[in-house]
């Protein structure tokens, strides 16, 4: 009897201990991103995978259908207080809807002096502050040219007659700062996501594992004068997922063939689509495939190879 008791007591401690093992990895890889985590026991291989997301494209367009862009819709979630913005794709340092916003605008560029006005004398400076008139002179005070205004002040002293009268320069006043825009949604064409590409040996099949999506400001926006891809904010996609459900009537997948099949965001990405391309693949350098095969052209080319390895090793899963 004692050891029937004994036995059933080792069954029920092992049984424990599996299934707190098993919400131990639940959570831990939720932390990460994921909306659907994989428990790292049925893991048999993994690969980071970065893709790039041109929303341009003809198979991307229903994401990115007039006011219902899904760049418009996560931004509005950030605004509301409903989404939170991680710095990048490690997802560890969180970013302020104020962050978000200076990194979803432009700054106008203010006209400069020429090269003609800059050869005659004149600097930045003489830009002065103030409304300028047109001609150079600013309301603020100035000759047009540069010389500050000077100013006439009395100042009477208590017991003695009379005033004494002393020249004061006033102080120019600081250039105004220049204006800054929010980029359209319309802009925001270009994503980047991360995912990780898992064979799950208890369901045999491979999964596409999606852990954040980053909004990016596109390198050939002719408001972006830096000229390279800037990150607005990168988002969890278990956050994603939540929003697009909690959004069913502006998060939506426009269906072109049938007003009647719209389909939720959150349904698109579960059932791929849309088209992406490989840019980065996990490697000891953290380095994208144009880095690593030396320009743009080769970058596209090693993509396609990539995309077409991964396929050839799933398939070879199932020919031993």
């Amino acid at each position: 009897m004692n050891k029937i008791l004994s036995l059933a007591a080792l069954a029920a401690g092992l049984t424990l201990s599996v299934a707190a093992s098993a919400q131990e990895q639940a959570t831990t890889a939720s932390s990460n991103g994921s909306y659907r985590p994989i428990p790292n026991s049925d893991i048999m291989f993994s690969k980071t995978i970065w893709r790039a997301v041109d929303l341009r494209e003809k198979q991307n367009k229903p994401m990115f259908a007039e006011g219902k862009e899904i760049s418009r819709v996560i931004l509005d979630a950030v605004k509301r207080g409903e989404l939170q913005a991680y710095a990048n794709d490690s997802l560890t340092r969180t970013l302020t809807p104020a962050e978000v916003k200076a990194n979803a605008s432009f700054v106008e560029e203010t006209q400069g002096l020429t090269d003609a006005e800059k050869a005659a004398g004149f600097t930045d400076a003489d830009l002065g502050g103030g409304s300028d008139d047109g001609w150079g002179s600013s309301s603020g005070g100035g000759d047009g040219w540069g010389a500050p205004a000077k100013k006439t002040t009395k100042s009477t002293a208590k017991g003695k007659k009379g005033a004494t009268t002393k020249k004061v320069a006033a102080v120019p006043k600081a250039p105004p700062a220049p204006p800054s825009y929010e980029y359209r949604p319309k802009d925001l064409y270009q994503m980047e996501l991360k995912e990780d590409m898992i064979f799950d040996k208890k369901r045999s099949r491979m999964y596409h594992d999606i852990k954040s999506i980053t909004l990016v400001v596109p390198s050939t926006l002719p408001s972006n004068a830096s000229g390279i891809e800037k990150p607005i904010g990168t988002f969890k996609y278990s956050d994603l997922v939540r929003v697009f459900r909690n959004n069913p009537t502006s998060a939506i997948w426009f269906n072109p063939q049938n007003d009647a099949q719209h389909k939720n965001l959150a349904d698109a990405f579960e059932l791929w689509l849309f088209n992406s391309y490989i840019v980065r693949v996990s490697n000891p350098n953290n380095a994208r495939l144009d880095e690593i095969y030396g320009g743009q052209q080769q970058g596209i080319l090693a993509s396609q190879q990539a995309a077409a390895d991964l396929i050839e090793y799933e398939y070879n899963l199932w020919s031993f």
